[in-house]
């Protein structure tokens, strides 16, 4: 299927926001981390990719961690720009890995070969994240967010 001169700018715009995203994300006031990510989606059936942010705690340990993700599969391209969160529950001291759960609102950009959309939707998601900066995370959205995720990561610290 040939990409429309629509869908071009759209991936150009994505991988220069992943790009920026993971190769260029300097410190706040607050120490912030850039990852990457990738997985697979159900509704629609889809491989995704992308980047993310993380800060330090902005209240307990409720992190903010915005990320782009790129889904492509089923004759759509679609371009989710999530404004999440995650709390990370208290971790053991004799484990290395730490849950946490979360979710918000996402922007998404839908190109199929008859038109292009933009929607809103909302993502809820639960993850365990190893103290390296592995991360392994299960998604569920709804509106015209994917309705299923499952994702592995990594934040470079």
């Amino acid at each position: 299927m040939p990409m429309t001169c629509w869908t071009c700018a759209l991936w150009r715009a994505g991988l220069l926001v992943v790009l920026g995203v993971v190769l260029f994300a300097q410190p706040a006031a607050a120490q912030t981390r850039a990852g990457i990510r990738a997985g697979v989606s159900a509704d629609p059936s889809q491989f995704y990719f992308g980047g993310h942010v993380e800060t330090e705690p902005v209240a307990d340990r409720l992190r903010f961690r915005p990320n782009v993700e790129i889904g492509l599969g089923s004759g759509t391209t679609r371009v989710g720009f999530n404004i999440e969160f995650a709390y990370y529950f208290k971790p053991s001291p004799r484990r290395a890995w730490n849950l946490y759960a979360g979710g918000g609102p996402a922007l998404n950009i839908i190109d199929t070969s008859r038109d292009t959309n933009a929607g809103g939707g909302f993502n809820m998601l639960v993850g365990a994240a190893y103290d390296s900066g592995l991360f392994v995370e299960f998604k569920v959205g709804v509106v015209d967010s994917p309705g299923v995720k499952l994702g592995v990561g990594y934040t470079f610290r």
